[in-house]
């Protein structure tokens, strides 16, 4: 046995000494759809987070919108941003509770890569036009699904079964988190991940409002959650691993998960569907990924390796913010006046 064949045994096996019972071990893993040869210095997970991150999809991100749809200024989130504050939450509570930090980053790290451009406003749009063409199986669109699609199939990333259930299994959206949502399902890892999208994208979503001028601030019924970004991020994790520290879930105190499905159903209110600043951005941005749907699945209408409703569906998802504006761009505008 070599030397660099060591380093991964060698990590396996403080992971079997050293992790919580309730964590998932790379040594213990259900393995991948295709066996492959063991990588002599990296474990499946640490391969997964790699082979995410290398992933045209992930790279994608840094150009598809978070919430505010082509913001002018720098400091804005985007889906990639918001990818890796999660991770980063999600490694937090993960390492306090002795679970396995690498599962944990690679489900973080491809939660997301099935993200429309535009956000959930694509992602809405994209659902309603697949619905309204009637198609006998292809019914509905969702991101968490379509993640789990590019990792298998587009990019066919051959992951383990605990990162593809995780990536599979993370998305709330606007449902209230409740003491199910910390129950591992398929792994702890995968639990943590969940929470901590909502941790994640409630405390940026809130420094990036106040930034758009949209909210002025929180009102004082959440002072106790803390008075910025990084206090309320301190406060939910603090919580989380307190109620969850050798459990066999992830547990947030009532208090706590009461607190953030009303701050949850307050930024709905004021800030997601707030009519006089997101909305008019919202309606042309679902207008665009709609009429591109309704251009690409009519036969012939897509590049070579897309084909049928599906390949429509895969090709717009695909697309960053600033792709879909021009690919709308051509269909709409004459080219002799695309330069005016």
């Amino acid at each position: 046995m070599t030397l660099t064949q060591n380093v991964r045994e060698q990590i396996e096996q403080r992971e079997l000494a050293s992790l919580s019972s309730y964590a998932a071990k790379a040594a213990e893993s259900a393995g991948r759809l295709r066996r492959v040869t063991q990588d002599p210095l990296r474990t499946c997970f640490q391969r997964d987070r790699d082979r995410i991150l290398h992933s045209k999809a992930f790279r994608r991100l840094k150009h598809k919108t978070q919430v505010f749809i082509a913001p002018v200024g720098d400091h804005y989130r985007t889906r990639l941003t918001h990818t890796l504050e999660v991770s980063q939450i999600a490694r937090t509570i993960g390492r306090a509770l002795r679970l396995n930090e690498d599962l944990i980053e690679a489900v973080a790290l491809g939660h997301d890569v099935g993200h429309t451009p535009f956000g959930h406003a694509g992602e809405q749009a994209l659902d309603d036009a697949v619905r309204a063409l009637g198609h006998p199986t292809i019914t509905r669109f969702r991101h968490y699904e379509q993640s789990l699609r590019i990792v298998d199939v587009l990019e066919d990333l051959n992951l383990t079964e605990e990162t593809r259930k995780g990536i599979d299994g993370h998305s709330k959206g606007a449902k209230d988190l409740t003491a199910s949502d910390g129950m591992p399902t398929s792994t702890l890892e995968a639990a943590v991940v969940r929470v901590s999208d909502r941790i994640a994208y409630l405390s940026h979503d809130i420094d990036d409002a106040i930034r758009a001028g949209v909210i002025v601030g929180l009102p004082s019924q959440f002072d106790w959650l803390g008075k910025n970004q990084s206090d309320r991020i301190k406060t939910m994790v603090l919580d989380v691993v307190k109620n969850s520290l050798d459990r066999p879930a992830i547990e947030l105190s009532p208090r706590l998960l009461d607190g953030m499905n009303e701050l949850k159903d307050w930024m709905f209110s004021n800030v997601y569907f707030n009519e006089q600043v997101v909305l008019p951005e919202t309606r042309r941005a679902q207008e665009i990924v709609k009429e591109l749907f309704g251009h690409f699945v009519e036969p012939g209408a897509l590049p070579e390796g897309y084909e049928g409703v599906q390949g429509a569906i895969d090709y717009i998802a695909g697309m960053t913010d600033r792709f879909a504006i021009e690919s709308f761009e051509r269909l709409r505008i004459p080219k002799g006046f695309r330069s005016l």
